[in-house]
């Protein structure tokens, strides 16, 4: 069964991409989503069924090279199962929702084969028994994720969003591979069972590193989460993720949203083994969560393309899961995994029907006025818009249960975390999350008033002609938007409630000492209630500005030019990389093209090539005159050389 869920979006990848022309464009749509639903049924079916247990599947000999021994083996647990879930559901309703959002698409087998491929290559990594074959998957969805992003290859930006994403993320991968060498250096093994095994001895081991003696396990933890900013987006490693949306809406929904983002974030819970030995790792992963989760609040805030909005959103919201890793409540990070799968999916692919029914338009000061136009893609955003702002009923439990949209359920466990850490970094992060929690309302809430409210902006044609999408599309919206209605009401108890210990088995690991998550539950009623109270404060102030008062917004602006320039352009992190790092590089490589290539290598080259050779040929040229009397005098001198190195050294020594 788990290599049927391995292998089935592989074949559906080489049957569209290889086999399009044999058995046309429409079945290269329909096999590769017929065989991802036959996995996600496969998924679920092992979601249920696992319940805490543990094994390991071989399949092949993956690499031998001395004495590393690399097998493919598909780790079977809980938390393997959850992302088997997240992986596949959203990756099926993607290729359903894509048939209807790319019909009139060039190149649809080839962007079906890539989606599979993509979804393949992340199966691999949740899967991976090694981190050589995590590896494998993680550099897998990096292609994938170039492929998709520039799909429309012949768009400038498209092409120039893809190579940054590519080039930002082996940034981050070179640091998860230096991990994966430390690790390999001092436990001889990149198996996973023996990296675990040998944590508390690598908590007592130093090491060097660049001339200093330090913590073997802080160092190895600070470089995998190096690799997982890069994957999943995180601060000064986040620049790519907005410009990703430069791909068709589904990529967005898929990679950017719920699946190759999320890679980040489970390679820390997965690798909880080690991070709880690392306190100082864990309170570097805390600090760039919490700031991540501030910083794209901040700058969604401005946003006027849709789908810039919801992306920044997708920093921000990873930036939660990582405080909840770092502060040691890897089921809360988890659990919001899984909720803002459903509901960030969601608001991607309402964002796709809307900018199908405005034929194309993404940006929002173009829109308004369309909840009458395309009402059930209204509807289904709406649902999505109350899960991430954390819309639900605080301190009222049924059955020990938060009565409440999913966000609002996954979303405050993680802040209530924070909180019962008890540590300076916990309380750090407890009040950017909170103030978060106000901007992610506003923003929100924001996106929802300037495109479906108020009167319309667009232009008189398109709104005219605006409708809801197809059934293809509209479908996988339902489904989302009841995930994003409960699915955190109805998998609390087993992702955070009392009994997460059990359910969760072997997943995941937390020290002796590690009581987070169980004291979450009993922080004081002023802490419970305050992402309740900003969640209100910011739905208040985006219904005042867009709704009451909807020529205030620009009127701000103009009064704080300076703060609404700095947030409109990102705090100016691309700005400041282009000129710290972009033109540095680019000079250097001009130098080295000019002076290196041009002027040494190839002056060397063609000097002698151009100059030194042709000369000697035209010297040998005239030499051979075809005069006899000059052969002979040549012949002459010859002879008198010879006479006379005889007379002066003798001749050759026996």
């Amino acid at each position: 069964m788990f290599t049927a869920i391995l292998v089935l979006p592989l074949i559906g990848a080489v049957i569209a991409g290889f086999f399009h022309r044999f058995i046309g464009e429409k079945l290269a749509m329909v096999i590769p989503t017929t065989l991802l639903f036959i996995a996600c049924a496969l998924s679920w079916y092992a979601f249920f069924t696992i319940q805490g247990h543990e094994q390991s599947i071989p399949l092949m000999r993956f690499i031998t090279s001395g004495d590393l021994q690399s097998d493919w083996s598909i780790r079977v647990d809980q938390l393997t199962g959850v992302m088997l879930v997240v992986v596949t559901s959203v990756s099926a309703l993607v290729h359903l929702y894509s048939i209807g959002y790319m019909a009139e698409e060039d190149g649809k087998p080839r962007f079906f084969a890539y989606l599979s491929f993509f979804t393949f290559a992340m199966l691999a990594l949740v899967t991976a028994d090694n981190l050589l074959q995590m590896f494998f998957g993680w550099e897998g969805v990096g292609v994938a994720s170039y492929l998709l992003i520039g799909f429309w290859y012949k768009k400038p930006s498209a092409n120039a969003a893809a190579i940054k994403a590519f080039i930002v993320n082996r940034i981050g991968d070179f640091g998860f591979l230096l991990g994966i060498f430390a690790l390999y250096y001092l436990v001889g093994s990149v198996d996973l069972d023996d990296i675990f095994k040998a944590g508390p001895e690598l908590a007592a081991t130093t090491t060097g590193f660049l001339g200093y003696q330090v913590p073997a396990i802080e160092l190895i933890c600070v470089l995998l989460f190096i690799g997982a900013m890069g994957k999943s987006a995180q601060l000064f490693l986040h620049t790519w993720l907005p410009d990703a949306m430069e791909g068709p809406t589904p990529v967005s929904a898929l990679i950017h949203a719920a699946t190759m983002v999320t890679a980040g974030v489970f390679l820390v819970v997965r690798m909880s083994p080690l991070f709880e030995y690392a306190p100082g790792a864990q309170t570097f992963v805390v600090v760039i969560g919490a700031s991540t989760a501030f910083f794209a609040a901040t700058v969604a805030l401005v946003q006027n393309d849709i789908k810039r909005v919801i992306a920044y959103s997708t920093c921000s919201q990873l930036g939660y899961m990582f405080v909840a890793a770092g502060v040691g409540a890897y089921e809360a990070a988890m659990f919001h995994l899984f909720t803002h799968a459903a509901f960030k999916a969601l608001l991607f692919l309402g964002s796709g029907s809307v900018i199908i029914a405005m034929h194309h338009e993404q940006d929002m000061r173009k829109m308004g006025g369309l909840r009458h136009k395309i009402p059930l893609t209204y509807y289904v955003m709406l649902a999505g818009t109350l899960s991430i702002t954390g819309v639900g009923i605080p301190l009222l439990t049924l059955l020990d249960t938060p009565l409440g949209f999913a966000g609002f359920v996954s979303k405050d466990m993680i802040i209530e975390s924070s909180f019962a850490a008890s540590s300076s970094v916990g309380k750090f992060a407890y009040t950017l999350l909170v103030a978060s929690a106000a901007m992610t309302a506003f923003y929100s809430w924001r996106l929802i008033f300037m495109t479906f409210h108020g009167q319309t902006r667009a232009d008189r044609h398109t709104y005219d002609h605006a409708q809801d999408s197809p059934n293809t599309m509209m479908i996988p919206l339902y489904v989302l938007a009841a995930g994003a209605l409960l699915a955190g009401m109805n998998w609390y108890p087993e992702f955070v409630g009392h009994a997460e210990g059990e359910w969760w088995g072997s997943g995941i690991f937390n020290a002796a000492g590690n009581q987070v998550l169980h004291d979450a539950h009993a922080i004081p009623v002023l802490a419970k209630l305050a992402p309740f109270i900003a969640m209100l404060f910011g739905l208040g102030l985006a219904w005042q500005m867009y709704i009451r008062k909807p020529h205030l917004p620009a009127r701000l602006a103009r009064q704080h030019q300076a703060l609404y320039l700095f947030l409109l352009n990102k705090w100016y992190f691309d700005e400041i990389y282009e000129f710290l790092l972009v033109r540095p590089t680019k000079w250097f490589g001009r130098f080295l093209w000019q002076r290196g290539d041009l002027g040494a290598i190839d002056g060397f080259l063609n000097g002698l090539a151009m100059g030194l050779v042709p000369r000697l040929t035209r010297y040998a040229g005239r030499m051979q005159s075809g005069y006899l009397f000059h052969y002979a005098f040549v012949m002459l001198i010859g002879i008198s050389f010879l006479i006379t190195w005889f007379a002066v050294t003798g001749g050759p020594q026996r």
